[in-house]
């Protein structure tokens, strides 16, 4: 005890809190290992027995509906993971050497080389060009950091390809487990197009964005828009990946809700421990969700970040100097185009995190546990401590929790930065006009 004493005089509140959180827990569980033989399978999961790997394949319904976004990915050398036919004793996906990953590495070096030589030539023109206007050093810096993501592409993707697999394999497991559960199998109606629909957008707005750039631009030449075309296509398809994937979060917590809410109305103990089991399932799929794509959403948020305050400060300084122009309006076009993607992501991961976790305590909490016996109250209270436990969060493997707070985060940085920035650009302004009176005055005074 005395030992004891010394440990809690060193430890600060929230550790404190923490060690009182934890001691609770454990003398919860020993009291009710005591008052029932029978209470240990509400918190002790059992063993699992190997799948048949036809029926994993068979009713993987996320992977069929999605496969469309997956192939695309494939095919521009995004994310070069393999579907391995149903063997048994086998991962269904995997992250090895194989014809997908040399295709990858063969197309990312024909991309490499169109945009070193578009990067090049455009940094060799604005060098040589002696009209060094403004809005030209801005486009030409928006348009060398568009240029980016694709050298980092190897780190930030493929770097993390063994957890995207491990993902992947984690969606596949965990639909079979929900069928032999509450015995209906999960089918996403809607992903289907939705993701077709996804591919062809991500290009047809690469398109759009990138094409007109070369007739608003002089020294923009048509061969130049084909280092971008991929790089959108690419971010756009990033971005359409993580809605899906919130979309589905969200549609299979509102099943496992709707199912839940039926075998708590048959007042069956047994049954709520699987759907414990299922709902921690779900929420780990969501960690590790940004574990798997943590290296690339981590520098698509530094692009969009980075190309929102160039693009806005750019297009607000040539006001202030020249007026508006059709340049202008092409940044403004840039700095809408990034902040919808950053408004999808963090909007999209709110609403995922908010059903999969509040939703379900809120539907947990509303359970009247006076007219429920023993066994189902205990339950309920298991399950209410592994939502606490095992927060639903969007984390990207610790470097931002992706939600709407990363979105005001964002806009108050930014705002900040370009107050700064046009307070450098006033002063600038200040001091030309003062040396300009001088010189004025100067003059007048030796024509006097």
């Amino acid at each position: 005890m005395v030992f004891d004493r010394q440990i809690r005089t060193i430890l600060n509140p929230n550790q404190k809190r923490f060690l009182q959180d934890e001691m609770r827990y454990k003398e919860r569980l020993e009291r009710m290992q005591r008052e029932s033989i029978a209470s240990t399978g509400l918190y002790a999961r059992t063993e699992s027995i190997m799948d048949d790997p036809n029926l994993l394949d068979h009713h993987d319904s996320f992977y069929h509906t999605t496969k469309s976004l997956l192939v695309m990915f494939q095919i521009m050398g995004v994310m070069p993971i393999k579907r391995n036919p149903p063997i048994p004793g086998h991962e269904r996906t995997t992250f090895r050497w194989s014809g997908v990953f040399a295709w990858a590495v063969f197309i990312y070096c024909v991309e490499l080389a169109v945009v070193v030589f578009v990067g090049y030539d455009r940094v060799v023109n604005f060098i040589n060009n002696s009209d060094k206007r403004f809005d030209e050093v801005i486009y030409n810096i928006i348009f060398l950091s568009i240029l980016m993501p694709h050298f980092l592409l190897p780190v930030a993707s493929w770097k993390n390809g063994p957890q995207v697999a491990i993902f992947k394999n984690m969606w596949t497991n965990y639909q079979w487990k929900y069928l032999k559960v509450t015995g209906t199998p999960i089918v996403f109606p809607n992903l289907f197009v939705l993701t077709w629909s996804f591919c062809v957008l991500s290009w047809v707005i690469s398109v759009v964005v990138i094409l007109p750039q070369y007739f608003l631009q002089e020294d923009f030449q048509l061969w130049h828009t084909f280092a971008y075309y991929h790089i959108i296509a690419m971010l756009n398809g990033f971005c359409s990946l993580w809605y899906v994937n919130c979309n589905a979060f969200g549609f299979a917590s509102r099943a496992l809700a709707k199912s839940l809410q039926e075998t708590l109305e048959s007042k069956t103990a047994d049954k709520l421990i699987e759907y414990r089991h299922l709902w921690v399932d779900l929420s780990h799929m969501m960690q590790q969700l940004g574990r798997a794509y943590s290296k690339m959403y981590g520098i698509y948020c530094l692009v969009i970040f980075f190309t929102t305050i160039i693009a806005t400060y750019g297009a607000l300084s040539e006001i202030i100097d020249h007026g508006a122009t059709y340049k202008e309006f092409g940044l403004f076009v840039i700095v809408l185009y990034c902040m919808s993607l950053l408004f999808i992501i963090c909007n999209e991961a709110y609403f995922a995190s908010k059903s999969v976790g509040l939703d379900f305590q809120t539907r947990l909490l509303n359970v009247n546990l006076t007219a429920v016996d023993d066994p189902i109250q205990k339950e309920v209270e298991m399950f209410l401590v592994a939502i606490e436990k095992n927060p639903p969060n969007m984390n990207l493997d610790g470097y931002a929790n992706i939600n709407r707070e990363l979105l005001t985060s964002n806009i108050s940085f930014m705002a900040t930065y370009l107050v700064v920035l046009l307070q450098f650009k006033l002063s600038l302004l200040r001091q030309g006009i003062i040396s300009a009176m001088r010189a004025n005055a100067t003059m007048a005074r030796q024509h006097q």
